[in-house]
């Protein structure tokens, strides 16, 4: 239905000609039957001075085709022709439509302020002007026509301000709303970004890991295939658990796409125990936490585990490992201490540069509103200390 109408509703300059058309006609022939009604009362006919009654009321009924352009030019031109022709005593008709209109559209289309100072301006002349071309009326009742005039300006003046001041409104409304409405998506786009890197840093842990077990896991494998098949079918069975450990990790991932779940303490036993079967000599000191930490903590945590002894598997080979899990009453210290190995890039057992493992885990801790530090020691081992607060401030947001 609105489609229909908005089918039909004309532009506005068509609906601006067809205003002044009304205006001209309906002022022009209400004179004009005033005159015919009451002769007794006109003091000058439309025809004298050359017809100058009528194209005073022509006028200002054809200034109002361009009234939403020039809006003030058409109230200053109405105004004027009314002074002029209510100055010279011509017929008290409907001549003052055109005014009316002119004033509503100086409001209604101008710029608030400045528009009803004008308005105001113009209306405070035009009323001294009436009242001083009535002071010699008669009847003396007929000046009640006058303060019509005047009032009905006040109120075409007012009209205007109100259409334009909710028009105003609308329009800030509308701007709020497109403002949140944007405000909305770019948090939308925000929160998928953040899970995005979420789920990218858990494939990241999951996949590296394993991986990494698989590559030692494979090398013994196929260093002892022919002289000792026993240990052979261990080390196959050993990538056959980690690989199908890790593709249900992956499905958890990726499928369900939730914040990280809590790793119970079995979780971290068989992490090391995995570790052990990669050739590293780990030792674990966990010390119970006083409360059940958070799943974000305690996830967060086992993260920085797995990574850590991942990254000595890789980069150091088979060596010494201390792991240290201290819950304190207000943060978790997570420490991976390793001696230096036989595969380190810069020859130390440790990675030439801060890789991606070791970004991902800064990352983690400082979302939490914790710290990483990771550095070589003088041994040439590697060591990867890292404190989460039992109370995350990513939490807490």
């Amino acid at each position: 239905m609105r489609d229909r109408i908005a089918a039909f509703r004309l532009r506005a300059p068509a609906q601006d000609l067809i205003i002044a058309l009304f205006v001209i006609v309906m002022q022009v022939q209400g004179s004009v039957r005033r005159t015919a009604a009451e002769p007794e009362t006109v003091v000058r006919p439309l025809g004298d001075l050359g017809n100058l009654g009528y194209a005073l009321l022509i006028l200002t009924g054809a200034a109002l085709v361009v009234r939403r352009r020039r809006p003030v030019a058409v109230f200053v031109t109405t105004a004027l022709a009314s002074l002029v022709y209510y100055g010279l005593d011509f017929p008290d008709g409907p001549g003052w439509l055109g005014l009316f209109v002119a004033t509503y559209t100086l409001t209604a289309h101008g710029d608030g302020r400045r528009s009803l100072v004008v308005a105001a301006g113009g209306i405070g002349v035009l009323a001294v002007g009436w009242l001083t071309a009535a002071s010699g009326v008669e009847p003396r009742a007929a000046i009640g026509w006058v303060f019509f005039r005047i009032g009905a300006s006040i109120m075409s003046a007012a009209l205007g301000e109100s259409v334009r001041s909710r028009r105003v409104i609308a329009a800030e409304a509308v701007g709020r709303a497109e403002a949140a409405e944007r405000t909305r998506e770019e948090e939308a786009r925000a929160r998928v970004d953040a899970e995005r890197l979420r789920i990218a840093r858990e494939v990241h842990d999951t996949v590296a890991h394993a991986i990494a077990v698989i590559n030692v896991q494979a090398g013994v494998t196929a260093h002892v295939l022919d002289k000792r098949p026993e240990r052979a079918r261990d080390a196959l069975r050993a990538i056959e658990e980690t690989s199908s450990r890790a593709l249900h990790e992956m499905r958890t991932i990726l499928g369900v796409l939730r914040d990280d779940t809590e790793r119970p303490p079995e979780d971290i036993d068989e992490l090391t125990r995995r570790a052990r079967e990669a050739g590293l000599d780990i030792s674990l000191r966990m010390t119970p936490p006083p409360s059940p930490p958070s799943s974000v903590v305690s996830g967060a945590a086992y993260r920085i585990l797995q990574e850590s002894i991942t990254n000595v598997i890789r980069h150091a080979g088979p060596t010494r490992v201390d792991v240290v899990l201290a819950y304190g009453t207000d943060d978790v210290e997570v420490r991976v201490t390793n001696a230096a190995g036989r595969r380190g890039e810069d020859g130390r057992g440790a990675p030439a540069g801060p890789g991606r493992g070791i970004l991902g885990m800064r990352e983690r801790c400082l979302l939490l509103g914790g710290d990483l530090a990771a550095a070589t020691l003088p041994d040439g081992g590697f060591e990867i200390r890292a404190r989460l607060p039992l109370a995350p401030a990513g939490q807490a947001r």
